[in-house]
């Protein structure tokens, strides 16, 4: 296993995890050694499974604007960057926590408490957040996930032979869904894309990410799997939330594909507003929490 700060472990799965970002590093099949997270081989991608907070995807021109004070922001926001602390362990249940601090508040002018939570239940994986907002004002937030899953999982295979699964909220196989396009500066566009399924499947052809991530919105899809050339889905990932991406290095046929339950967005090209205009924000009221959560699943 790769060299983690924290295991988690049961009878069936061994799970890594570092304190820098509280990210997992690690998701083993104990039977058999198999491991299904991304190694993050930075010849592709440096990360494996970041948190997304308190931003999810990139903003126009890099900032934002709060009260009329502009603050500069990179993608994804700062909290993968930033060490957690131990709060709890039992060996199978783990939760770590971050708050904001006189850097954070540099750039994001909001006091905040986050808190991830893994717990492993036979050969399920819970993904957990909490957000709180200890401050007398309004926290205005977006939070995703961002694992990266291994595709091909066993060596010798093309992952052009693999694809994706789509269900929706009731476990149904979905006949098509509609992605929301980028453009050519990283943010969504007004332009759709329509993709036609076969039972739900979708294709991991070689210009799937030509054009970045697939975007998700409204609750199309609330699980997707992965399946390897024979048809049999090895991995699925349930997140009851309102958009997904699904995404890899545009390009490169990286051998990782990810699935990104996320509660917020990029901005849209042409967008103007301050931070509590952004389409899919989160808000927390003075003393108010936020918890969600979703599953990775071996099959």
């Amino acid at each position: 296993m790769t060299q983690a700060d924290i295991r988690l472990e049961n009878d069936v799965l061994e799970v890594g995890i570092f304190l820098k970002g509280a990210e997992l590093c690690s998701i083993r099949r104990k039977s058999d050694g198999t491991e299904y997270l991304w190694n993050g081989d930075p010849e592709y991608w440096r990360f494996r499974a970041p948190i997304l907070f308190p931003f999810v995807g990139g903003l126009k021109d890099k900032k934002y604007r709060v009260d009329g004070v502009e603050y500069p922001m990179n993608q994804h926001g700062f909290a993968r960057d930033r060490a957690f602390e131990v709060m709890e362990n039992t060996g199978e249940e783990i939760w770590l926590g971050q708050e904001d601090d006189e850097e954070t508040r540099k750039m994001y002018p909001f006091r905040y408490r986050l808190e991830l939570g893994y717990r492993l239940e036979g050969s399920t994986l819970k993904v957990m957040w909490r957000v709180k907002n200890p401050d007398t004002k309004p926290l205005y937030f977006s939070i995703g996930g961002h694992p990266g899953f291994m595709c091909p999982i066993r060596k010798g295979e093309k992952q052009s032979d693999y694809s994706l699964v789509l269900r929706d909220g009731q476990g149904r196989l979905l006949s098509s869904f509609t992605n929301s396009v980028f453009g050519k500066i990283g943010l969504v566009t007004d332009q759709k894309k329509e993709y036609v399924l076969d039972h739900g499947r979708l294709p991991i052809d070689e210009h799937l990410f030509d054009g970045d991530a697939l975007i998700l919105e409204h609750d199309q899809v609330q699980s997707i799997s992965i399946a390897d050339p024979a048809g049999k889905e090895y991995l699925e990932v349930r997140f009851p939330m309102p958009l997904v991406g699904i995404w890899s290095v545009p390009g490169k046929q990286a051998p990782f594909v990810c699935i990104e339950p996320w509660y917020g967005r990029c901005d849209k090209e042409g967008f103007e507003g301050e931070l509590k205009d952004r389409e899919w924000g989160n808000v927390l009221a003075p003393g108010a929490g936020f918890e969600a959560s979703y599953d990775i699943v071996i099959k």
